[in-house]
């Protein structure tokens, strides 16, 4: 299986999953008033919403290079990666003040079993569906699968914050389901704030890690007859880069076998470093002393 074609089941398994989650945690919430609950219903609502994204930006971004998209559509997961974050941001927002008017309302809910068993159950898929999605987002290193991956992990832990504020209903301490409510939302706010901001980098054209940067120059330097280096670019090119290297030979060198030199780099580069998805090599002659 591809990677696209694992995006793809995972995105599918999300959408299932969080539309599942949402119709049963709404149902209980408009029953019992839990502003929790109905913040954790909001959540799975973003959710499913994120999980669309996450099948049309891999869908988007998976179609090859042509004659108006010379480096392919791979920007197209960032795009929707930001999109994503964007509504977390609206949807946090909206949540934090629902419940923080429910705390100043001092406004009661009904406790229900079902509070407890839907609880349970959310944070059994929930949990699921992070370690398969994470293992799916290293395996094809997808920002957008990692931010799925990721925003899975915080539901189940919000849920659990959840469970315990209807646990403290049983005991009539109520205000503690609109505090929760809160930080639901304020979770919700850093994750999408964190994913705004990984997206933004990629779509402005920011240089690729340093560690990458690193296994390049590693390759070069067991290349003897290249004497120096500079002018190295990076380009994001979807979930990889391209990069640009000019490399220093002796001047005497035929262009010819110079140029074989910088053939058998490119090749080696995009071989073995997994982030490069293009690796383009300049060659000047070095002039003796």
């Amino acid at each position: 299986m591809n990677r696209f074609k694992k995006i793809k089941t995972a995105s599918i398994l999300g959408i299932v999953g969080n539309l599942f989650l949402f119709i049963i945690k709404i149902i209980v919430s408009i029953f019992t008033h839990s502003q929790a609950m109905l913040a954790d219903s909001f959540n799975s609502a973003g959710d499913i919403f994120s999980s669309l994204i996450t099948f049309v930006g891999n869908k988007i971004s998976s179609k090859p290079s042509d004659e108006d998209h010379n480096m392919g559509h791979g920007k197209a997961e960032y795009i929707y990666a930001m999109l994503f974050s964007i509504v977390m941001i609206v949807s946090a927002l909206t949540i934090f003040r629902t419940s923080f008017l429910s705390v100043l309302n001092k406004v009661d809910y009904e406790f229900s079993i079902w509070l407890i068993i839907i609880c349970l159950i959310a944070i059994s898929i929930k949990i699921s569906l992070y370690f398969y999605t994470r293992n799916i987002a290293k395996k094809v290193n997808s920002l957008l699968l990692e931010a799925n991956s990721k925003d899975h992990r915080n539901d189940a832990i919000l849920t659990t914050l959840n469970l315990i504020a209807v646990i403290m209903s049983i005991f009539n301490i109520y205000f503690v389901d609109g505090i929760v409510g809160m930080m639901i939302a304020l979770w919700i706010l850093i994750s999408g704030t964190k994913i705004f901001i990984e997206s933004y980098d990629v779509l402005m054209d920011k240089s690729i890690s340093d560690e990458a940067r690193s296994k390049v120059y590693d390759i070069v330097n067991k290349y003897p007859e290249i004497k120096k280096t500079n002018h190295f670019n990076s380009t994001p090119v979807g979930y990889q880069y391209q990069i640009s290297l000019t490399i220093f030979v002796d001047g005497s060198m035929s262009t010819y076998d110079s140029h074989e030199i910088a053939d058998k780099l490119e090749k080696d580069i995009v071989k073995n470093i997994e982030e490069v998805y293009l690796a383009v090599i300049h060659v000047n002659p070095l002039k003796k002393k």
